[in-house]
C-alpha cells in the first residue's frame, strides 16, 4: 500500500497508476476469494471432526452435543456465536461433499464467497444423479459475473431439474413461515415476517389502503369536509409509510386499528413486566437536581428513550429498576416496588445474556446455573451462579467444558481442548460525563 501511495507523486501517469491499482485489486481479491476456500476447508474438518467424535451415533443427543462442543472451541477463535459456526461448519461441509466443482471454481478464485453461497442455495434441493449437470451450468453462469446478474441463470437450471414442482416447494417453505425481531439502535426494531406471497402482498395492500383512506380523511377534513366519526385530523401529518407502520403496531397490539392512536395508546396495549436499567444521574434528574438525565435500557436488550421507558412502567402493576454507576455503567443496586427474587434481579442485570463466549441470549432466556453444583456444596449466592441458555447449560454438564468463577461475575470457561475464554459481564449501560462522582458516603435517593 505505502508503494502504491508512492507512485501518486507528481508526474506520474495516471492511466499507468490507475492500471497499477486495477491489478493490485485483482490480486488482492484473488488471494482474498482462496483464503475464504481454505477458511471453509477448515469448517468442513471441523465438522468432519465432531462426527468422528459422536461415534457411530448419527442422530441424538450425544451426536449433537459433540457438534457443539467442537462448535464452541472454533467460535472462541473466530470471536463468533458458536451457533452460527455450527451452521457454517454444516454449510461447509456440505459444499466440500456435495458441490465439489463449485468448491473447486472458489479455491481458484474464479467465483467467490457470494456466487458459491447462491448456488447452494439453488441446488439444496437437487438430487445427486442431477447435481453434478447443474454445478456445471451454475458455475459457468457466475465466472466473471456478479451475483446478481448470474442469480436468474442458476435459478433457472435449479428450476428445470427440481425433482418437485413449484406448488410442493411452497408447501413445504410455508411450514417454515415464522416472525423476528432486530435491534436497529436508536429505540427502533425491525419485525420481520416470513409468509406466503399472497399473504404478505395482502397485508401491504391492507395497511396501504387504510393510509392512503387517512390521509384523504385527512385532507378532506382541513376543507371542511364532514366524514365518519373518528376519522380525518388536519395537524396529522404522517407519510403514508408512518401511518403503514402505526396501523400494522394497532392492528398487533390492539386487533382495532384506528389510524391515529397516540403514542401512549399504542404502548399502553402492552403487557408485560418491564426491567428498566436506570442510571443514577437519571434518578438524580428526576428529583428535581438539575443533572442531566439519560436514557434507561429494557435490561439485556437495547436503550429505550426515557418517555417510553415512563409509558411501559406506568402501565403495568410493578416495575424493576437497576441503578448503575454514572461512567463505569456498573450495577450499584436493584430495588423493585413490591418485594421479590432480589438475587435473581440481580444476577439478570449483572449478566444480561447468557454467560458463554460469543452467546447474547437476554435474561429471560437464561437459566440461573450453579457453576459448583449445589450437590457439591456449591452456594446459591451471586459469586457462584450465572445465567446461562439451555443450550450452554447442557454444553457445560455433558461435555468436557468447565467454568470457573474468577469474581465480580467474571467466568473463566476452558474448553476440552485445554484453552480458555474469559467471559466479563456486560456493563448494563455506559456513560461519560464531566461531573464528578458523588462522595462514597452520598446514596442516591429512592
Amino acid at each position: 500500500m505505502t508503494s502504491s501511495m508512492a507512485m501518486a507523486g507528481p508526474g506520474v501517469d495516471p492511466g499507468a497508476l490507475l492500471d497499477a491499482v486495477v491489478s493490485g485489486l485483482a490480486a488482492t481479491e484473488a488471494s482474498i476469494i482462496r483464503l475464504q476456500a481454505v477458511k471453509e476447508g477448515f469448517l468442513a474438518v471441523a465438522h468432519r471432526i465432531a462426527d468422528d467424535l459422536a461415534g457411530s451415533v448419527e442422530h441424538g443427543p450425544s451426536a449433537e452435543l459433540a457438534h457443539r462442543s467442537v462448535a464452541a472451541e472454533v467460535a472462541g477463535v473466530l470471536h463468533m456465536s458458536d451457533r452460527v459456526v455450527q451452521g457454517r461448519m454444516w454449510q461447509a461441509a456440505e459444499l466440500v461433499h456435495r458441490f465439489p466443482e463449485t468448491m473447486r471454481a472458489f479455491a481458484e478464485a474464479r467465483i467467490g464467497l457470494p456466487h458459491v453461497r447462491q448456488i447452494q442455495d439453488a441446488g439444496a434441493r437437487l438430487s445427486d444423479a442431477v447435481r453434478a449437470e447443474f454445478e456445471a451450468v451454475a458455475v459457468a453462469a457466475s465466472e466473471g459475473e456478479t451475483p446478481h446478474r448470474a442469480k436468474a441463470v442458476v435459478q433457472r437450471a435449479a428450476e428445470r431439474l427440481a425433482p418437485r414442482s413449484l406448488t410442493e416447494r411452497h408447501r413445504q417453505a410455508q411450514e417454515q413461515r415464522r416472525v423476528w425481531r432486530e435491534d436497529l439502535g436508536d429505540g427502533q426494531k425491525l419485525l420481520g415476517l416470513i409468509h406466503s406471497a399472497a399473504i404478505i402482498d395482502g397485508i401491504y395492500d391492507r395497511l396501504s389502503q387504510q393510509a392512503h383512506t387517512v390521509t384523504t380523511a385527512n385532507a378532506r377534513t382541513a376543507k371542511g369536509e364532514p366524514m365518519p366519526e373518528g376519522l380525518g385530523d388536519p395537524t396529522d401529518d404522517r407519510t403514508v409509510d408512518q401511518l403503514r407502520a402505526d396501523l400494522c403496531a394497532d392492528v398487533l397490539l390492539t386487533g382495532a386499528p384506528s389510524g391515529h392512536d397516540t403514542a401512549d395508546g399504542l404502548l399502553s396495549a402492552i403487557q408485560a413486566r418491564v426491567e428498566v436499567t436506570v442510571p443514577v444521574l437519571t434518578l438524580i434528574a428526576a428529583t428535581g437536581s438539575g443533572a442531566p438525565e439519560q436514557p434507561g435500557e429494557i435490561a439485556g436488550r437495547s436503550p429505550i428513550d426515557t418517555d417510553t421507558a415512563r409509558i411501559l412502567a406506568g402501565d403495568v402493576p410493578s416495575w424493576e429498576r437497576v441503578l448503575t454507576h454514572p461512567v463505569t455503567g456498573a450495577v450499584l443496586a436493584v430495588d423493585r416496588y413490591r418485594p421479590g427474587a432480589d438475587l435473581r434481579r440481580l444476577l439478570h442485570a449483572r449478566d444480561a445474556r447468557c454467560r458463554f463466549p460469543t452467546c447474547g441470549l437476554p435474561p429471560s432466556a437464561l437459566d440461573l446455573d450453579h457453576t459448583i453444583d449445589a450437590a457439591y456444596g456449591g452456594p446459591t449466592d451471586a459469586g457462584n451462579l450465572a445465567g446461562l441458555c439451555r443450550r450452554h447449560h447442557v454444553l457445560k454438564h455433558h461435555t468436557s467444558w468447565t467454568v470457573t468463577q474468577r469474581g465480580a461475575g467474571v467466568l473463566e470457561w476452558t474448553s476440552p481442548t485445554g484453552h480458555t475464554y474469559t467471559d466479563t459481564p456486560p456493563t448494563p449501560v455506559t456513560f461519560t460525563t464531566t461531573d464528578p462522582d458523588p462522595p462514597p458516603e452520598q446514596k442516591p435517593p429512592f
